[in-house]
């Protein structure tokens, strides 16, 4: 027994010594192919930064403010006599959305910030903002796709473009962004990425200026002379400086606008508003213009609208006059000049040049009754005219109403687009049931304007910063007769209330609505009345602070009492003027 168990454990310790022997190789093992697969990618590395993938493609690559967008481009860059061309449709891609051909006068228009321009398919000629200009190409067809001679247009468009004819690349430079450059510390290779193994796209020598992109970690993003963009160790960059820095257009009015409609009829005068204010008020908006029977523009401001003008300035107020399609009959007129490219030009040169006469600040467009066909012709019209008054650092304001309702009340506006290109668009949130209603009802009920409103900045998608929300100033009392037809409805002042209501009559609060609710019988008839009052407006214009709206707009003034004046610099934090 004792020989067997001697047997087992010289077994035992030779097994175990054979183990760890096996164990130990496999360690030398592992240990050899660490080391080997360290050469390996050592060399990789050494092979990757030596390895330059130039740009072998046969279509040019476009930049656009240091992004590479060719995979995007729906067709190729044409390079034809050192100009450069891009598509209709690639344009409208990265740069004008609202580009178009105009069939009438065979001119391609389009619109960028401050500058509108017509291009046509001839003469080697460019109108911007009104001026013919000569250049060196003009628009062409090929394959039916219409090209424009981007490089042509750069005032247009406020870019910088250079061809690389040697990396194959156009870069293109938004003028009004930022960019910094650096200098190279060293010669350095440009890496497609910050992994450790990433192929070479380019090489920088010492002293080469590269544009800075941004800072990740410890590299940082680069574009090269070549306009090849990629990676380096930001510590092989020196002596950063800022070639331009962003030009941010600074908003006429610093917070809420408070803006208030001073209407007067086009046979009427501006009123004398002499050694008055208008506390928080930063915006009066008077009735000097408007469209005539003959689709003219007539000015209606005179000696008295110029002491206007002056009275507002003076109290610190921007003025944007209404120009409006008023009077009966308007539709007819106002669908002719939207129709007409020529005369939607016209019309806007002469908003351009009152303007500039009168020394105001910006324009409140108030076309209403319009065809709901004639809906984009609108928003071309509005589209053509913003960039005109930018140019001259006016502001555009356009009314629009709410966004349910008939086809020539509602239906003929496109909010979105009014919304976008417009400084402001203002939501008249009134009149909810108006003057041709044949149901009794309030103007503005609370649930209505906050339901409408959601509408705006949800299906319209227009951004909250540039909506101002429009209160009435009035209401109307409705007259019934015994079988609930409606007699009369007359507009009643918010300032006049008071004092229509019989005294002894019970106001009742309505919670949807958010506004009290009388009715009584006079004369045989039942009167109703929902009323705007101090209560019913600050609820309304609690929307304005709650949805970070742009501000606030009154119908109209002379309607109100003092107590809204102070309510709305309580409400909206609005500066006192002087």
């Amino acid at each position: 027994m004792r020989e067997g168990r001697r047997i087992q454990k010289k077994t035992t310790v030779k097994q175990a010594t054979k183990d760890a022997t096996k164990v130990k190789k496999k360690k030398i093992k592992i240990v050899f192919i660490v080391i080997l697969a360290i050469i390996i990618l050592a060399i990789a590395g050494l092979i990757a930064s030596n390895y330059i993938i130039f740009d072998k493609n046969e279509k040019t690559n476009l930049v656009i403010n240091n992004n590479n967008i060719t995979s995007n481009l729906k067709n190729d860059v044409l390079i034809e006599d050192d100009i450069i061309y891009l598509s209709q449709d690639d344009v409208a891609n990265f740069f004008d959305k609202y580009i178009y051909e105009e069939e009438s006068i065979n001119k391609i228009v389009t619109t960028y910030d401050k500058k509108i321009a017509e291009i046509g398919f001839e003469d080697n000629s460019i109108n911007i903002n009104g001026s013919n200009k000569s250049i060196h190409a003009h628009a062409i067809k090929k394959d039916d796709i219409t090209y424009l001679p981007i490089s042509e247009m750069t005032d247009v468009y406020n870019i910088e473009i250079e061809n690389l004819e040697e990396s194959k690349v156009v870069t293109m430079d938004s003028l009004d962004r930022e960019q910094k450059q650096a200098i190279t510390t060293s010669d350095l290779a440009v890496k497609s990425s910050t992994n450790f193994i990433a192929k070479t796209i380019d090489r920088i020598k010492k002293g080469d200026n590269v544009v800075i992109i941004s800072t990740e970690g410890n590299f940082t993003r680069i574009r090269t002379s070549n306009g090849k963009i990629g990676y380096v160790k930001s510590n092989k960059l020196a002596n950063e400086f800022t070639v331009r820095t962003d030009m941010e257009e600074e908003k006429q009015i610093q917070g809420k606008v408070n803006l208030t409609w001073d209407y007067f009829s086009h046979v009427a005068t501006a009123p004398d508003r002499t050694g008055t204010t208008i506390e928080g008020v930063n915006v009066v908006s008077p009735a000097f213009f408007y469209i005539d029977e003959d689709g003219e523009f007539i000015e209606n401001v005179g000696e008295e609208g110029q002491a206007y003008i002056e009275w507002a300035h003076n109290n610190g107020y921007k003025v944007w006059p209404m120009v409006s399609n008023a009077g009966d009959g308007m539709i007819t007129v106002t669908s002719r000049i939207m129709n007409s490219y020529e005369s939607r030009k016209e019309l806007i040169e002469s908003i351009v040049k009152a303007c500039v006469k009168y020394g105001l600040d910006g324009i409140n467009v108030d076309f209403e009754n319009m065809r709901q066909e004639d809906k984009d012709l609108y928003s071309r019209f509005i589209i053509e005219l913003t960039p005109r008054l930018k140019e001259i650092g006016l502001v555009t304001s356009v009314d629009v109403t709410a966004p349910d309702g008939g086809e020539t009340w509602s239906l003929c506006f496109d909010r979105h687009v009014i919304g976008d290109v417009a400084d402001y668009i203002i939501f008249m949130a009134y009149d909810q049931y108006g003057v041709s209603s044949d149901k009794a009802g309030t103007t503005a009920g609370y649930n209505w304007v906050e339901l409408s409103l959601n509408k705006f900045l949800t299906t319209e998608e227009i951004e909250p910063e540039k909506i101002i929300l429009a209160v009435p100033l009035y209401t109307r009392l409705w007259t019934e007769d015994s079988n609930g037809k409606i007699m009369r409805n007359p507009t009643v002042s918010m300032k006049d209330i008071d004092s229509v209501i019989p005294e002894g009559v019970e106001r009742n609060w309505l919670d949807d609505e958010k506004q009290y609710y009388v009715e009584y019988e006079e004369d045989g008839n039942t009167k109703k009345m929902w009323i705007e009052d101090i209560t019913s407006l600050k609820e309304k214009v609690a929307l304005i602070k709650n949805n970070n709206l742009a501000g606030v707009a009154s119908w109209q003034k002379g309607m109100e009492t003092e107590e809204f004046w102070k309510m709305l610099v309580q409400e909206l934090e609005l500066n006192n003027t002087k």
